[in-house]
C-alpha cells in the first residue's frame, strides 16, 4: 500500500468489534439499536452493521437517507429537524421506505400534515438539557398542541420522543454522564405518562455515544441511537467512552519539513483534513491529534512527547521531544489519531483499510449518484 497524500486509514477489525459490542449491549438491555450512520456515511461500512442484526438506521440529512435507501436500507430516521424546503425529496423517500422524521415545532408539523403524500413516522425532539434545539420537556402547551395536530392524521404517524444528550460530550466524569442520562430518561418517562392514553405505543429514543458506551444499564427507553462508537476518537477516549485501542481510524500524513531548532515537524495534513476540533489540556495547551507509530497490524497507542499542536488549512504542526523528533525524516508518514472522527471522515471523503481496500464516503460521491 503506497500513501503519498493525507489518507484516512480504517482498521476494519476494530470497527467491527465496536459495532458488535454496542449490539450486544442493546440486546442485553432489551432495547432497539438504531445506529447513527452520520459518522461513517459509507455503504460498505453500513453492511458491517447488518452482520449484527441491525435493520433500522439513523441519518442526519435527507441526502444521507436517500444514499442509504439506494443501498437497500428500508427503515431510516432522519434525526435532524425537518427542513420543509425538502418536501419533494421527503415525499419521494416516504414512497419507498419506512421513513421516520423529527420535528421541533408546531409550524413544521403543520407543513407535514398538509404536504405529505405518503405516511411517515414522526418523533418530537425533546430538549432535556443540551439547549441546542428541541421542545422543552416542560413545555406542555406546545406539546399538547402538537399532539392535537397529529392525532387522527393518516399520513403523520406519531412515533414518540427522541433526545440527543450532546452535553455528555463536555463531561469526563462517569457520574456526571449517568446523571445526565437519568435526568433525560426521567423527563421522557414523564412525557410518556402524560400522553400514553392517546398514544399507547409511544416510543422513547436516546442517542449519544458517551451514555450508550459508558452506562451498562440502559433502562427506561425503547431505543438507542449512538453513532460515533463505530470509530471512536480522542474526544471519546477523553470522556471515557473508549480506550485508545478502540479508535478505529487514523490519519497518515506525509512529513514535509523539520525544524530541529524548535522541535517541530510539519505535516501535509491540516484543518481541511482533520477539522478544527481540539482537545484542551489541563495546562491550557491545545491538541489537534495524538501521534502513533505504524505497525504491520495497524498502529500503536499514542506516543508520549509528541502531538499535533496547531493546524492551518494544509499544514499540521507537530511538537516533538528530541527523542521523538529523531525518529522522523522528510518523506516519512506520521500516524495521527483524530480529535473528532465524524468530521475527519466527512472531510476525507473516503477510507483506506489497513489491508489496502478503498471504501467510499457519501461526501466523495458526485451529486448525480444521489438522484431519486
Amino acid at each position: 500500500m503506497r500513501i503519498t497524500i493525507p489518507t484516512l486509514l480504517l482498521d476494519k477489525d476494530k470497527a467491527k468489534r465496536n459495532i458488535r459490542r454496542m449490539a450486544d449491549k442493546a440486546k442485553r438491555n432489551s432495547v432497539r439499536l438504531r445506529p447513527h450512520f452520520k459518522t461513517h456515511q459509507s455503504a460498505q461500512v453500513g453492511e458491517w452493521f447488518r452482520e449484527v442484526g441491525v435493520e433500522a438506521i439513523t441519518v442526519s440529512s435527507v441526502r444521507m437517507a436517500r444514499y442509504f435507501a439506494n443501498h437497500g436500507w428500508k427503515e431510516i430516521m432522519v434525526a435532524f429537524p425537518v427542513n420543509v424546503l425538502e418536501m419533494e425529496s421527503i415525499n419521494e423517500l416516504a414512497g419507498r421506505i419506512k421513513l421516520h422524521l423529527v420535528a421541533v415545532n408546531e409550524d413544521t408539523v403543520a407543513v407535514l400534515a398538509n404536504q405529505l403524500q405518503h405516511p411517515v413516522h414522526l418523533s418530537l425532539k425533546i430538549d432535556t438539557g443540551y439547549r441546542r434545539t428541541g421542545i422543552l420537556a416542560t413545555n406542555y402547551e406546545e406539546l399538547d398542541s402538537i399532539m392535537q395536530q397529529v392525532q387522527g392524521q393518516e399520513k403523520l404517524l406519531f412515533e414518540g420522543f427522541v433526545v440527543h444528550d450532546g452535553h455528555t460530550y463536555k463531561q469526563t466524569d462517569v457520574d456526571a454522564i449517568q446523571t445526565i442520562h437519568n435526568t433525560s430518561v426521567y423527563q421522557l418517562q414523564q412525557l410518556r405518562d402524560r400522553y400514553k392514553s392517546r398514544f399507547p405505543n409511544l416510543q422513547l429514543s436516546i442517542g449519544d455515544t458517551p451514555s450508550c458506551s459508558i452506562i451498562e444499564t440502559l433502562s427506561g427507553v425503547d431505543e438507542i441511537r449512538p453513532g460515533n462508537y463505530v470509530f471512536y476518537d480522542l474526544t471519546q477516549q477523553r470522556i471515557g467512552s473508549c480506550s485508545f485501542d478502540d479508535i478505529a481510524v487514523c490519519m497518515a500524513c506525509p512529513v514535509v519539513a523539520m525544524h530541529p531548532e524548535r522541535g517541530e515537524i510539519i505535516l501535509y495534513g491540516g484543518s481541511v483534513h482533520f477539522s478544527k476540533d481540539v482537545l484542551l489540556q489541563e495546562n491550557g495547551s491545545t491538541v489537534y491529534g495524538r501521534v502513533v507509530e505504524f505497525a504491520s497490524n495497524g498502529w500503536s497507542a499514542p506516543q508520549e512527547g509528541i502531538e499535533v499542536v496547531s493546524l492551518s488549512q494544509e499544514h499540521g504542526v507537530v511538537k516533538a521531544s528530541p527523542e521523538q523528533f529523531s525518529k522522523y525524516k522528510i518523506g516519512d508518514l506520521m500516524g495521527v489519531l483524530p480529535v473528532h472522527s465524524c468530521l475527519t471522515a466527512n472531510l476525507m471523503q473516503g477510507y483506506t483499510t489497513t489491508d489496502g481496500a478503498q471504501l467510499e464516503h457519501l461526501t466523495g460521491l458526485p451529486q448525480r449518484e444521489l438522484i431519486f
